[in-house]
């Protein structure tokens, strides 16, 4: 029942997809991504690790002094950051899964 070459078999490609899954946390850690709101008047950039890398805001929006409706635009772009970096992290392990079910919300280390 019990093979050892199996068995080895299985070690190896364990290791293969350890060091597989290395590279695309390599890879996610260095994605930038860009979230905007109001039509891109809001537009924020963050890296891989969710750690936001600049802020753009359209002068236009400080014209009106609605400081809510800045904060709020705010706020929608960088939930639109933490999407697509969702999306580009379930993309790459995808990628490595080779059909393995593998949860999108998994958190690998960075």
């Amino acid at each position: 029942m019990f093979n050892k070459g199996n068995f080895g078999n299985l070690m190896k490609q364990a290791q293969k997809m350890q060091k597989k899954m290395k590279k695309i946390q390599k890879e996610i850690k260095s994605i930038k991504v860009i979230g905007e709101s109001g039509a891109g008047l809001v537009k924020l950039t963050l890296d891989g690790s969710y750690n936001c890398k600049k802020v753009d805001i359209d002068y236009n929006l400080f014209k009106d002094d609605d400081k809510e409706i800045i904060e709020d635009l705010i706020v929608a772009a960088f939930n639109d950051s933490i999407r697509k970096i969702k999306e580009k992290k379930k993309d790459r392990i995808s990628k490595i899964s080779n059909g393995i079910p593998i949860p999108s919300d998994l958190n690998f280390p960075i």
